[in-house]
């Protein structure tokens, strides 16, 4: 239950203000159809985060427990870091508009998700608590959690949120993941 939470909470957090939210309300804003807008984001985080978490649980056996740990802790502070530069994204026209909504959420939140802090954030999560089918679908959750809304009120604006607050919490929360990491 502790790998589905801590999936959940922390990518919920770390995608306020995102690239891919940022895409989401983009989206919103270009298609009426907010079913198929939310579906595409479901199905393409899903298998975006599934690949990532098993890339994760690959990766973590081929070290030693005791290095995993400190590269796992590494990575956390890594990214509480990273979460304190703002991501944008281009509202440039894009091909893949004139394949439909769905299509179009798709491939975009798929191509946006790659190497990005959510994604990484996913496989360091499924290298920490080895459960990989709790960590897709926390950090699928999360995803969701931060995305729909922005779907479901396109005109609302991430930038009328306290970003800069909401960034240093994000990123204290990647820190005492990693100071947790390294105690426990």
């Amino acid at each position: 239950m502790e790998a589905l939470l801590a999936s959940t909470f922390t990518v919920a957090i770390a995608e306020i203000g995102d690239k891919t939210q940022l895409l989401a309300l983009i989206l919103a804003a270009r298609f009426k159809n907010k079913t198929a807008i939310i579906l595409g984001i479901l199905l393409s985080t899903l298998a975006n985060h599934f690949a990532a978490a098993w890339l994760g649980q690959w990766a973590i056996n081929w070290i030693s427990p005791e290095m995993a740990t400190y590269i796992v802790a590494f990575s956390f502070f890594a990214i509480a870091l990273w979460v304190l530069v703002p991501d944008k994204v281009d509202a440039e026209e894009s091909r893949f508009y004139q394949m439909g909504p769905f299509i179009a959420t798709f491939i975009l939140f798929f191509l946006a998700e790659m190497g990005d802090k959510t994604q990484v954030a996913t496989v360091v999560l499924a290298a920490k608590y080895d459960a990989l089918p709790l960590v897709v679908l926390g950090t699928t959750l999360g995803m969701m959690i931060a995305n729909v809304p922005v779907v479901i009120a396109g005109h609302f604006s991430a930038e009328k949120l306290p970003m800069k607050w909401i960034h240093r919490g994000c990123a204290a929360l990647f820190a005492l993941l990693g100071l947790a990491t390294l105690l426990y």
